[in-house]
């Protein structure tokens, strides 16, 4: 039998969620980082215009949707030699399960994670293992995840952290796969996708991107996978089992979102804002701002436990997330998104000045 899975961390947060909602105005939600902006107008016709669909859709995609995932990752993620692409059903999906479609045994996930990281190493009946980021102190695993921005710390990796990592994967014959989906989102660094470090070589390494905040499009579930070849064509053959199928509409959404940028640099320049403001009104009020200089969140401490800043914040109507989500070494910390409306942004930055 596999160990238990750990109780959904967010269900934790309800009383405080009910506290935040009892404000005179109300809540202000910057806990879970689901995105509000539109789904950018051509994206949302690309889906009506194929909503009639009666087909089933294929696996491995269209190829539209194909060649669109492989311009895009050659362009924007610095992609050479051999490659194959596989779109996805939202990241997550592939997170929780992609330990178990290749059968490791032992999981490496950044010590302070994204929750799924474990719990997909849990539903694989694998060892999960927290370790920092220098890849030259890793044990040997099967798999490793590396999260490049991070999620929940805005910290992004180093090149050559990066290529320790690589390196990592080919002295142990072992799978590395670089969670990105917040590299187009960079604020004060600039992110580098582990694709562009493998001087074409690209056996045993992977990476993940979503559309869920890139295009605004969490609600589509749209994301896919780039990297080694025969890996890919392993993972494709067992999702085609077990019918994995993004479904076409989505398809054809997706070809149309990752063929465009200027929406993408319209949805940074937002976030991006959002970010400037909430800094100076949370340094004001005693915050120590850590990292977040890429991706959708801020991460910050007062030095006490998490829980109590969750708490301070709840008082002002204002929700976020404790940093013990993400593990122990986040205790003292919490996430604050910036997935709200500039005008609740606003209203946050009042009430904390206030």
């Amino acid at each position: 039998m596999r160990a238990p899975l750990p109780d959904f961390p967010w269900d934790a947060l309800a009383p405080f969620a009910q506290k935040a909602r009892s404000h005179a105005d109300g809540i202000i939600d910057l806990s879970v980082g689901t995105p509000v902006d539109p789904t950018p107008q051509f994206i949302q016709e690309a889906l009506k215009d194929a909503s009639n669909s009666p087909s089933y859709p294929v696996t491995a995609g269209t190829p539209e949707l194909r060649e669109a995932i492989s311009n895009w990752a050659k362009l924007r993620l610095g992609a050479t030699g051999d490659f194959d692409v596989l779109p996805l059903i939202g990241s997550k999906e592939l997170v929780a399960w992609l330990a178990t479609i290749i059968e490791s045994k032992s999981v490496l996930i950044p010590e302070i994670a994204y929750p799924t990281y474990h719990v997909g190493a849990l539903i694989a009946h694998a060892q999960s293992i927290p370790v920092e980021i220098d890849a030259r102190t890793w044990p040997q695993a099967d798999l490793a995840w590396v999260n490049s921005p991070s999620n929940p710390t805005g910290r992004v990796h180093s090149a050559d952290e990066l290529l320790e990592c690589i390196q990592w994967a080919r002295r142990n014959n072992s799978v590395l796969i670089s969670d990105e989906c917040y590299l187009e989102f960079d604020h004060t660094a600039t992110s580098t996708s582990v694709m562009a470090l493998t001087n074409g070589d690209n056996r045993n390494i992977l990476a993940i991107h979503s559309l869920s905040k890139r295009s605004s499009m969490a609600g589509y579930r749209a994301a896919l996978m780039v990297g080694d070849s025969a890996l890919i064509s392993k993972i494709r053959e067992l999702r085609k089992h077990a019918g994995m199928m993004v479904p076409l509409p989505v398809q054809k959404a997706m070809a149309v979102a990752l063929s465009d940028n200027q929406h993408v640099l319209e949805q940074r320049a937002r976030y991006n804002a959002r970010r400037e403001m909430l800094i100076p009104a949370l340094e004001q009020c005693g915050f120590t701002v850590e990292f977040s200089n890429s991706g959708l969140y801020i991460w910050c401490t007062r030095n006490e436990d998490a829980w109590q800043s969750v708490d301070w914040l709840a008082q002002r109507g204002i929700l976020a997330t404790p940093g013990s989500f993400y593990g122990e070494k986040g205790r003292n910390n919490i996430r604050i998104a910036l997935t709200a409306t500039d005008e609740q942004i606003a209203q946050a930055v009042k009430r904390l000045k206030a």
